[in-house]
């Protein structure tokens, strides 16, 4: 059982007007205002709340426990036909308590932070624990396994903007969309900011804290040819608004984009080399490390569970996951155990060198963690990466395209299937059609169809890569994909 503390308002203006003029309820500051408001509210010594929760399960009966404290804050404007459409606010809080008794263990969370609220939660997953299965593997990391060093990564964002300010970067980045030729109207426009705190404690004796802030801009254009329509997008997330490019460069790409795929055709079923675009060659990125999970590998479900120390990609691909990288999207000083984490090649030149690992599925494997654990702290932890790179290569987007000959360039994706204990991989697309090592028209409603293991062993990275979250890869060219057509 769990539960989140929300305060949750949303003002839609229905397009009668904007921030610009007569602000209801002045809303042009209440944001900030109520963001300071949850702050100073939660501005409490957590620390202390967490050895207190702690400490009452562990009297209660426990004989391990961690806890975690959570807080976050969202601001959103959308506009449409430039007006404002809505804004959208969201602050919350909550804490999450795990106990273990033996080889039993259970979680729960809520939002209550006074001394009852704290004993009830305390005793309540006591209680959950005594009645709970038997779980081998779980268990807290050993105090001699801990990470010791918290270095700054630099994650915190702007501080809160008024709604006045996201509502201007949205209408600027419709109003650059609309200006491309043939793009008639914007299906999505907004400008969103964030952040997020997090304070963490185990009975084992780590504490620490996260924390860190985004904002961002997406702009979807919606163009129009004879009657026919196309729609595409771009959006960019930084941590602070002066690394962003402005949103008149992501309203224009966006419309580019619309525009580029108007007169798309359909093509005849072939088999031909694909170059999945660097706007979402990373999903191949997370089928991999789908696959490498240490979980899913020690339940045997995965199509890579007899590959380490294989060759799985091609000689020369690299994949790094890199958790101290200042700014990083995935960045971490600790794992979701609070053990150390550092630098790691997943593949070194096309070898696979290691599992995803956290306490419990290492335990199953009979190997050690490895700083893979996702975030616990009241909860189970599972595995998950950092910030991950699919290193470049040699060619760009263009020297992959003459590489490629004749084939499709994937520009969007939408229903991947794959089996995970085969690698059977398929997933419908749309993009260009290649003639002669250039785009040649615009294609939808194509299948793409291989497996897994032997599109990784072909797989050609290109040179641009652009970080643009925690999983990243440049454009990828895979030959000898089935492509169905009409």
């Amino acid at each position: 059982m769990g539960g989140v503390c929300r305060d949750r308002w949303r003002i839609g203006l229905a397009r009668t007007g904007s921030l610009g003029g007569p602000q209801p309820c002045g809303i042009g500051a209440l944001h900030a205002d109520r963001v300071r408001s949850i702050w100073t509210r939660m501005n409490q010594d957590h620390p202390a709340i967490l050895n207190r929760l702690i400490e009452r399960a562990l009297s209660g009966g426990a004989d391990a426990a961690d806890a975690r404290i959570s807080m976050g804050a969202s601001l959103t404007a959308e506009v449409r036909e430039g007006a404002l459409e809505t804004i959208e606010s969201e602050e919350s809080s909550s804490v999450s308590l795990r106990a273990l008794i033996g080889k039993r263990q259970a979680h729960v969370s809520g939002a209550d932070l006074s001394e009852s609220g704290l004993e009830a939660l305390a005793s309540r997953v006591v209680d959950m624990a005594k009645a709970a299965p038997e779980d081998p593997y779980c268990g807290l990391a050993s105090a001699d396994d801990l990470a010791t060093e918290f270095p700054d990564l630099g994650l915190d964002g702007d501080d809160a903007p008024s709604a006045v300010t996201l509502e201007a970067r949205a209408l600027e980045g419709e109003a650059a969309a609309l200006a491309v030729p043939e793009v008639k109207q914007s299906g999505h426009a907004s400008a969103s900011w964030s952040r997020r705190e997090s304070h963490v404690a185990s009975s084992n004796g780590f504490a620490a804290s996260r924390h860190g802030g985004t904002t961002s801009t997406a702009i979807l254009a919606i163009a129009e040819r004879d009657g026919a329509m196309e729609r595409d997008y771009d959006s960019r997330m930084e941590r602070k608004y002066a690394s962003m490019p402005s949103p008149a460069e992501i309203g224009r790409i966006a419309g580019e984009r619309a525009a580029a795929r108007l007169g798309a055709r359909k093509i005849e079923s072939t088999t031909a080399p694909v170059i999945f675009h660097r706007r979402l060659s990373a999903s191949l990125v997370g089928a991999f490390t789908n696959a490498i999970s240490g979980p899913a590998v020690a339940r045997g479900v995965s199509f890579l569970k007899d590959k380490l120390g294989e060759q799985v990609f091609a000689k020369g691909v690299n994949i790094v996951d890199e958790p101290l990288r200042r700014g990083g999207f995935g960045s971490r000083a600790f794992d979701g155990e609070g053990r150390p984490v550092e630098t790691r090649k997943l593949i070194d030149g096309g070898v696979l060198t290691q599992w995803l690992l956290s306490g419990p599925s290492a335990m199953q494997l009979g190997l050690s963690p490895n700083g893979f654990a996702s975030m616990g702290f009241g909860d189970p932890p599972g595995v998950s990466t950092s910030n991950l790179d699919l290193q470049p290569g040699e060619k760009d987007l263009e020297g992959l395209m003459a590489e490629a000959g004749k084939g499709l360039l994937v520009t969007d994706m939408f229903g991947p299937s794959l089996n995970p204990n085969t690698g059977d991989y398929s997933v419908g697309v749309s993009g260009f059609w290649i003639e002669g090592g250039e785009q040649a028209f615009p294609v939808t409603e194509v299948t793409v169809a291989g497996d897994l293991i032997s599109m990784f062993a072909r797989l050609v990275p290109g040179s641009d890569l652009e970080i643009r979250g925690a999983t990243n890869a440049p454009s990828l060219l895979i030959d000898g994909l089935t492509l169905a057509g009409r």
